[in-house]
């Protein structure tokens, strides 16, 4: 009998598995979440089993889930690599990756997928440019890096970006503060308080660009070069902070702040992969680029996809 199976499904599966729920699975796959569903409801019907219990949150599988779940795990990283061992047979497997980063946050996401990276890839060498760079598309123009990571998709010539994902920024309060006891955070919220950032200047901070500056709100400002240092200045009533609410999870789960919506809706950032255009076809940059996306999702929360 032929099976029904499809890598698509596969696919989809791993996803739920990862986000624990429909609505983000979808974007992850880039289906609508109705198109998901129906997916998922024909291939439970082709197989008359429950694949996973719809009302727990997140979604629990039942064990005919987890038994198509352990099979997308096992062929899909099968799939995986005799790609890339294609890839290494058409265009060779040496190369360099020096990595340029923009943002403060990177390094909590990044690493581990480097090390994924250097595992397929080991004859390839990867590095990170020392430092953070106000400009790091500069490096790759002046051959001093080989990929950047930045937050916007400037067009610039002999340079191609390839997006990453979209994130959450959320406003951070010591559980006493006033702001913590509102849901969401307006621009008027912040004129009076002592904004808490990341050293840098004010064309990178999303809050300023996208919520306050247009609404004429220029608080004051003290800057920390440490999440945990922004963090410690905030629990302790110094004034509030915005951040990636995947850099600030452990802390709220501890209880040291509280984590409130930005904006009436949600304030988010991207993240793309900037690339000389010239080696934006090598297949190992293609796979960098690949992993860090697959990394991110698999382990960071609130993440969404960007489109191309």
């Amino acid at each position: 009998m032929m099976s029904v199976l499809e890598l698509r499904h596969l696919k989809s599966l791993l996803a739920l598995a990862e986000t624990g729920s429909v609505s983000q699975a979808a974007q992850r796959v880039f289906l609508t979440q109705s198109a998901l569903s129906h997916q998922l409801k024909q291939l439970e019907a082709a197989y008359g089993l429950t694949l996973f219990e719809r009302k727990t949150q997140p979604l629990r599988f039942t064990p005919a889930g987890e038994r198509l779940l352990r099979l997308a795990r096992d062929l899909l990283a099968q799939v995986a690599t005799a790609e890339r061992d294609l890839a290494r047979i058409r265009q060779g497997e040496a190369g360099e990756v020096r990595v340029a980063v923009e943002c403060h946050t990177c390094f909590d996401w990044l690493m581990p997928a480097m090390d994924q990276f250097r595992r397929n890839w080991p004859a390839v060498e990867l590095d990170i440019v020392s430092g953070f760079h106000a400009d790091p598309v500069g490096l790759l123009l002046s051959d001093r890096a080989d990929l950047a990571i930045v937050s916007e998709a400037e067009p610039q010539a002999g340079v191609v970006h390839l997006p990453l994902f979209s994130y959450e920024m959320v406003g951070i309060a010591a559980r006493e503060h006033p702001l913590a006891a509102k849901t969401a955070w307006r621009a008027e919220d912040f004129a009076a308080e002592t904004l808490i950032h990341y050293p840098v200047a004010d064309e990178m901070l999303d809050l300023l660009r996208k919520l306050l500056l247009p609404a004429g709100v220029n608080p004051a400002r003290r800057t920390a070069e440490l999440t945990i240092a922004i963090i410690q200045l905030v629990a302790s009533r110094r004034g509030v902070a915005v951040l990636p609410y995947w850099a600030v999870q452990p802390y709220l789960e501890r209880g040291y702040v509280v984590a409130r919506q930005v904006g009436e809706e949600k304030l988010r950032s991207e993240l793309y992969a900037a690339l000389r255009e010239d080696d934006a076809d090598r297949a190992y940059m293609q796979d960098f680029v690949q992993t860090v996306r697959d990394s991110s999702f698999a382990t960071l929360p609130g993440l969404s996809r960007l489109e191309a």
